[in-house]
């Protein structure tokens, strides 16, 4: 029997979903056309989900991500954390 206590993140794994998420939104919008930045930051700003293309169920993923936790990991990201 193994005596070491395991470790379970469950962040890091919201995290990886959260990054895979945004990334399919991401190539929704721009297939679409759209400036995906400027969509989605438009969208964090006002959580209005028309800013979101229903292209390939993006509007739907989009409702699922908390805006909170979505700056929280844009910012870690944006300064190397």
């Amino acid at each position: 029997m193994n005596e070491q206590t395991m470790t379970f993140s469950v962040h890091e794994d919201r995290e990886g979903q959260l990054r895979k998420n945004l990334t399919t939104i991401y190539d929704a919008l721009r297939e679409k056309g759209y400036n995906p930045i400027n969509q989605i930051v438009g969208y964090i700003l006002s959580e209005d989900p028309t800013y979101i293309t229903t292209y390939n169920n993006a509007r739907s993923l989009i409702r699922h991500i908390d805006r909170d936790e979505l700056l929280q990991v844009l910012v870690k990201s944006y300064l190397g954390e």
